[in-house]
């Protein structure tokens, strides 16, 4: 199982980097990222569960510590899924200008960012 995206860090940078975002809460059901749109935000999921769907299928589910959003923000494209709530969620909102800064200030928070999109990514 991977390690959370968040664990990659120190504590000094986990705290650089909850201070860059924004702590916010998602009902079940609701989806704070939908298909067709432009990359303008990612989050880290700091609790509950997301379904990740592609049109009308689910094709991954994620869970707390890992980062949902990301690949469309490093390959500067519009989003390929919808992220629905399966549950109330709690996460760390980082918008497309945080992460450029977080990328250039902490480099192994670029890694870790290029980490995710490869296992995201169909055959990565």
């Amino acid at each position: 199982m991977p390690e959370s995206f968040l664990d990659r860090f120190t504590d000094s940078e986990v705290s650089r980097i909850r201070e860059a975002g924004t702590e916010v809460t998602v009902p079940a059901g609701w989806s704070p990222i939908w298909e067709g749109t432009p990359s303008d935000k990612a989050y880290v999921l700091l609790e509950g569960e997301v379904s990740v769907r592609h049109g009308a299928e689910e094709f991954a589910v994620l869970t707390p510590g890992d980062i949902m959003g990301e690949t469309s923000i490093v390959n500067h494209q519009l989003r390929n899924a919808t992220l629905v709530a399966t549950s109330d969620l709690r996460a760390l909102h980082l918008t497309r200008e945080t992460i450029e800064k977080l990328s250039a200030d902490i480099p192994s928070f670029r890694e870790a960012l290029d980490d995710a999109v490869a296992r995201h990514t169909p055959g990565g």
